[in-house]
This record gives structure tokens, sequence and C-alpha cells, in this order.
């Protein structure tokens, strides 16, 4: 569960986005829907975490792709607030995003109940097989969850930054957040 866990972490798309726009949340807004409409920049981030990533064939890297398209081209959000402080904001956005955390932590119970199936040839434990495993179940999963965000912006001239997201921030846009041990 890890290892998908680190790989989304790490994706460090939109970075500082500059997005022209009158309000603060106008960039917000722009920021979020840059991962929606899968952004150029998005994508190269993202195809560049799942060409490092140590998978087996590229089957498993594509739907590894396409699991990560997924969350965010069906991102949905909300704005909610947005607190001006003079040439800083706070604007925060409800969103809701797929729950890969619920599907990666129902992939490994199930794995540990069932380890007759994810022996090789070999009868040992087979990485490979488990990790298919548990991208068919992100790439299947339905269950969404909400997440409150706050983001900060900064005006520079006339135009309104998104300033870099926190960790914890990005884990919730990825679903992987681990509310069960951090709420």
């Amino acid at each position: 569960m890890k290892k998908i866990g680190i790989l989304l972490i790490t994706l460090i798309a939109l970075v500082g986005c500059s997005c022209s726009s009158e309000k603060p949340s106008d960039a917000v807004e722009k920021y979020l829907n840059n991962y929606k409409n899968l952004d150029e920049a998005v994508m190269a981030d993202l195809d560049e975490v799942v060409e490092n990533e140590n998978l087996d064939d590229d089957d498993a890297k594509e739907m590894y792709r396409n699991v990560l398209k997924r969350q965010y081209s069906d991102l949905v959000y909300e704005i909610t607030d947005e607190e001006y402080n003079g040439d800083t904001a706070k604007v925060t956005a409800k969103i809701t995003v797929y729950d890969y955390f619920k599907a990666n932590k129902d992939a490994q119970d199930y794995s540990k109940e069932h380890e007759d199936e994810f022996l090789g040839d070999d009868k040992k434990y087979d990485a490979a097989k488990f990790m298919k495993y548990r991208l068919e179940q992100l790439k299947t999963t339905t269950e969404t969850i909400d997440y409150s965000l706050t983001f900060d912006v900064k005006k520079d001239g006339s135009t309104w930054k998104v300033e870099q997201i926190d960790d914890e921030a990005l884990e919730k846009i990825h679903g992987m957040y681990d509310y069960e041990n951090n709420d």
C-alpha cells in the first residue's frame, strides 16, 4: 500500500500555478481544472512518475497511468469560502475524489486473507501479481470521499497565484489520505 501512496504524493503537478485571474478563487478553480482537464503540466508530471516507477510491465504502467487520470478527470469541487487579507488570500474548496485509500486498504486486507492467490509458479509471494490486483481495485472503485482543502493564494502584480500545496492536500486530491490515522 505504501508504494502507490508514495507515488501519488510525489506527483508535483502545478506547483505555484500562476493563473491570471481577478479573484483568488479564480486561481484555485483554474488550478483544480488543470487536474480535471488533464493539463499538459499535470500529464507531464504524471508520465514521469509512472515511467520512474518500478512496475514490472507496460500493462501495469498503463493501468497506473489510467488510474491517476481517472482520479483527476473525475474530481469534483466547489469553492466554499474566500478570505482576503491584502495581497494574500485563503480559498477553501470542497473536493470529491475516489477513495483510493480505502481501495488500497481493502486490497491489502484481501491479500492477507487470500495469500494463495498471490503466489507465483514457484509458490512464493508474487509482488507483481498483487500490484495488478491492487491497480484493478483502484481502477474499478466507485466509492468517493469528500475533503475540505484550504489553498494559500498570493497576488503578484495583477495575477493571483496558488502557492505550493502541502503533502496532506496532495494526498486528499489523489484520494490517498489516511483518514483513519490522521483525523
